[in-house]
C-alpha cells in the first residue's frame, strides 16, 4: 500500500523505544514532506554518530572520538574526590543542569535487572570500585533512579563498597520525596517511604 522507501523508514523508526507504529508513521510522512536536506541532515548525523561518540575509559560517560577521556573528569576544577554514580550517561546533562554539583560522575551502564538480563556482571561496577580507590574517593553519591531496579542497584553497590573495606569513604544517596504538585494518595510506595526517611526538623 505504500512505496517501500516509506515502508522501511517506517519499520526503522518503530524499532526506537518508545516510537509505536503510528508515531513511526508520522515522523515517516513528515520527513517525505519536508524539504530533502531536512531528511539528508539527520541521515548524516546517524551515520557519523556511533564513529563519533566514544565511551571514557574512567567514568563510561560519551564523549566526542577526539577526546581520550571525559573533560569532567580531567577539569581540574572538579572533585574527584566526590563521586555521583548514575545509571545512564544522559543522567550527568540532569545532575549538571543544577549547577549544584562540582565533582565527577561514573556511569554504571544501566540498572540491575534479572529479568532483562542485566546482571552485575553488566555494569561497571568492578571499574567504580577500582575508581574509588586509585582517586582516594571521600564521598561516592548513588544517583540511580528511584525505581525498584535502581534501589537494588544501589544496595548491591553499598554492599560492595563496604566489603571492600575502603578506609574514610562514606556512602550517601540522593534525597527522594514528595514532587511539588502531587497529592499524597498519588505517590507510590519507594517515594512515600524516601520522604518519610528523608524529613527534615523545620
Amino acid at each position: 500500500m505504500l512505496p517501500k522507501a516509506l515502508t522501511q523508514l517506517i519499520d526503522a523508526l518503530g524499532e526506537l523505544p518508545g516510537v509505536g507504529a503510528r508515531t513511526a508513521e508520522r515522523y515517516a510522512y513528515s520527513l517525505l514532506r519536508r524539504d530533502q536536506h531536512v531528511s539528508t541532515k539527520i541521515a548524516s548525523a546517524i551515520a557519523s554518530l556511533h564513529n563519533n561518540v566514544h565511551q571514557c575509559p574512567v567514568t563510561y560517560a560519551l564523549i566526542d572520538a577526539s577526546e581520550s577521556i571525559s573533560p569532567l573528569y580531567a577539569d581540574s576544577d572538579r572533585d574527584k574526590e566526590l563521586v555521583a554514580v548514575v545509571e545512564e550517561p544522559l543522567d550527568i546533562v540532569a545532575l549538571e543542569n543544577t549547577k549544584q554539583f562540582k565533582g565527577t560522575y561514573h556511569v554504571l551502564g544501566g540498572a540491575l535487572s534479572p529479568i532483562d538480563g542485566i546482571t552485575p556482571e553488566k555494569l561497571h561496577i568492578p571499574q567504580l570500585i577500582d575508581r574509588l580507590k586509585n582517586d582516594n574517593v571521600k564521598e561516592v553519591i548513588l544517583a540511580t533512579n528511584a525505581s525498584v531496579e535502581g534501589e537494588s542497584t544501589a544496595l548491591y553497590i553499598q554492599r560492595q563498597i563496604t566489603e571492600s573495606k575502603i578506609t574514610g569513604l562514606s556512602i550517601s544517596r540522593l534525597a527522594r520525596g514528595i514532587p511539588v504538585g502531587v497529592d499524597l494518595e498519588y505517590a507510590d510506595q519507594i517515594t512515600l517511604t524516601h520522604a518519610l526517611q528523608g524529613r527534615r526538623q523545620l
